[in-house]
């Protein structure tokens, strides 16, 4: 409650307590039925959709900002991963160069991309996010306060209405009765009373009466004016408000997907280029493999190569398998098997042409016969097992 002496005088207090006290007299009577109420079936209606907007928008507001965090987390544990790939790539690997600046082949085509402009990626894309969607919000979110403010204030000066309303009415029949109690013969006090004086008794009562009933006339006047101004201004803003969430919802969404297309397409590119990094470095691990095993095979005796019971792999096969079931193929680039089949895997050209669950792979025996790929072909892996 407010102190005396600072902007509130004991007038405007006394004012305020017995509206407050009014207002919950008023109440109680309309809860107890003794006084009707007056109700807008259609401005409840408003009400009723502007509370659940608002209540929509600001879960929007709350669920964007937690979409803002977890991006934040994302750029973060990007950031490691990006730290942990540099710390532990070793200078003799190939395509170190290409990793500091994504590939000497990107560089070739003049493409600026490197592994420090994932920081700007991700950075642009919170900031536009925050500068597009989240502060969108925010501005729409901001006029609700003021308008839940002026419903609850129309809210009790419709109850002051009502007051008024009913106030005026009771005075209304109390000055008939007293117009009826002026005709009939004076009472006992009046009839007392000298002849002049019975005269200016019931000129006081009317005088009294009329005074009442003006001033009751008056704040029922006021009452209504003031609650009619905010009913008019609410009853043309509330449906404005309503119509408007769809072109706040679609711009909103709008520039989120937009932003999201545009941030992954461009990491979409880092990926790839990084792919194209690991896939060549595997490939040049295979060529240096099968140099070595050429050192060591031309210092081996030529009957061990030739009969193949060295046991290392020939250059550029990955490991061995050996069929534990007959397999028999059904198109062209299958390899067909028989239990006890050794076949020397080998990795897939496009590593995107591999099916789940099947492998490429060369029968040793045409290998140590042929010493070519040519009859290489795809097969189950669950056929096999390996050795």
């Amino acid at each position: 409650m407010a102190e005396i002496g600072k902007g509130v005088t004991a007038g405007k207090l006394a004012i305020n307590v017995q509206k407050r006290l009014t207002r919950a007299q008023e109440k109680v009577l309309q809860k107890l039925g003794k006084a009707d109420e007056t109700r807008d079936v259609v401005f409840e209606e408003m009400v009723a959709n502007f509370n659940k907007q608002m209540g929509e928008g600001t879960k929007l507001q709350k669920d964007l900002k937690a979409y803002l965090a977890a991006v934040k987390t994302m750029h973060d544990a990007s950031r490691r991963l990006q730290d942990c790939l540099a710390d532990m790539y070793e200078p003799d690997w190939f395509g170190k160069e290409e990793m500091d600046a994504l590939a000497e082949e990107l560089i070739e085509k003049e493409m600026d991309i490197n592994l420090e402009d994932t920081d700007t990626m991700w950075l642009d894309y919170h900031q536009s996010i925050t500068d597009k969607s989240l502060q969108n919000m925010d501005m729409y979110l901001s006029q609700f306060p003021d308008i839940k403010a002026r419903i609850a204030k129309r809210d009790r000066k419709l109850v002051d209405f009502d007051s008024a309303r009913h106030h005026f009415t009771s005075l209304q029949k109390g000055k008939k009765k007293d117009e009826a109690k002026i005709a009939k013969p004076a009472a006992l006090l009046e009839m007392a009373a000298p002849s002049w004086a019975q005269g200016l008794i019931s000129a006081h009562q009317v005088a009294q009466t009329n005074l009442s009933y003006n001033q009751a006339e008056e704040d029922l006047g006021r009452a209504q004016k003031i609650f009619e101004e905010l009913n008019v201004e609410l009853q043309d803003e509330l449906p404005a408000l309503w119509d408007r969430r769809v072109g706040v919802y679609v711009n909103t969404f709008q520039s989120l997907a937009g932003h999201q297309e545009k941030f992954h397409k461009e990491m979409s590119k880092l990926s790839e280029n990084l792919n194209d990094i690991m896939t060549k470095l595997e490939e040049q691990r295979q060529i240096n493999e099968g140099a070595n095993h050429n050192e060591s095979a031309s210092s081996a005796p030529k009957s061990a190569v030739t009969n193949g019971s060295d046991g290392e792999l020939p250059p550029g096969f990955l490991y061995k398998v050996k069929a534990v079931h007959d397999y028999a193929a059904t198109d062209g680039d299958e390899l067909e098997l028989k239990m006890g089949d050794v076949v020397l895997v080998l990795a897939f050209d496009n590593p995107d042409e591999q099916d789940d669950g099947w492998l490429m792979g060369l029968k040793e025996s045409h290998w140590f016969q042929k010493k070519d790929i040519s009859a290489k072909g795809v097969f189950p892996e669950n056929f096999t097992q390996r050795v």
